[in-house]
């Protein structure tokens, strides 16, 4: 691990990069979130504990989410989801003993599974706007689908803080508007990562050194949260995918490139 005082200027601007993007995903497009997984793996050198030097700044991030959609929540749609969700909680905490090494192929493993996740979704979109637009209404979930999502979330977001793309995807077939998309993504986020902070601690990937490095890059997560707001009403959603995914494949080849 490479500790505060070693940081190297080009390791810190990976994590300020890393800062900005979560702040970005969290206030207007989701999924730059799942680019600063590896960003901040590739800054800290350490993918167990890169997790708990992120988590932190996915809260901050969060409460700015809340902050400016406070009113467009919809959290009653994730009942059904937090069972399962707490579940893959746990077994991710679980998973969080394994060497290093392992966790670092199992976040590039599991950025990847996210990719071809929203390549489906993208398959899908143009049949979701027109059920959106003719008024159809929205199946309820099996049981297995929302096991299937909550317990992969809980799962993602415990071992990587890569949960986004599932929540998204879930989000999207819930066919909800986009402010109310992040608002209640932005909810589920803060409890889910609330639940985390005591695992992290708990397993030594939360303290003094993690905690001074977040404050410094916390004015990068405030711009990101601020820029997020802006580029939501500007940049189009087939631009926004195919750049993300473009970054995304970029940054899971480098985690699974050998050290």
């Amino acid at each position: 691990m490479v500790l505060l005082a070693e940081f190297q200027v080009g390791r810190f601007v990976l994590a300020a990069l890393a800062g900005l993007l979560t702040g970005v995903a969290k206030t207007g497009l989701p999924g730059f979130g799942i680019l600063a997984v590896p960003l901040m793996v590739l800054a800290v050198g350490d993918a167990r504990h890169s997790a708990g030097w992120l988590l932190p700044l996915l809260c901050l991030a969060d409460l700015f989410a809340i902050a400016t959609y406070r009113r467009h929540a919809q959290a009653r749609r994730l009942f059904d989801l937090l069972p399962w969700v707490f579940g893959g909680i746990a077994l991710g905490a679980l998973t969080l003993a394994a060497p290093e090494r392992l966790l670092r192929l199992l976040v590039a493993a599991i950025v990847i599974f996210m990719i071809g996740l929203r390549w489906v979704r993208g398959r899908r979109a143009t049949a979701s706007d027109a059920s959106v637009n003719d008024g159809a209404p929205v199946p309820r979930d099996r049981w297995w689908q929302a096991a299937g999502y909550g317990a992969s979330a809980g799962f993602a977001t415990t071992v990587a803080n890569a949960a986004g793309p599932v929540m998204n995807l879930y989000l999207l077939a819930r066919r909800l508007p986009k402010h109310e998309f992040v608002a209640t993504g932005a909810w589920f986020f803060f409890v889910v990562n609330l639940v985390k902070l005591p695992i992290y601690a708990g397993h030594g990937l939360i303290g003094r050194r993690s905690l001074l490095f977040d404050l410094a890059l916390a004015p990068s997560v405030v711009a990101g949260a601020l820029l997020g707001r802006t580029l939501l009403r500007r940049i189009p959603q087939t631009a926004f995918d195919r750049l993300v995914m473009a970054l995304t494949i970029c940054a899971a080849a480098l985690l699974l490139a050998p050290r």
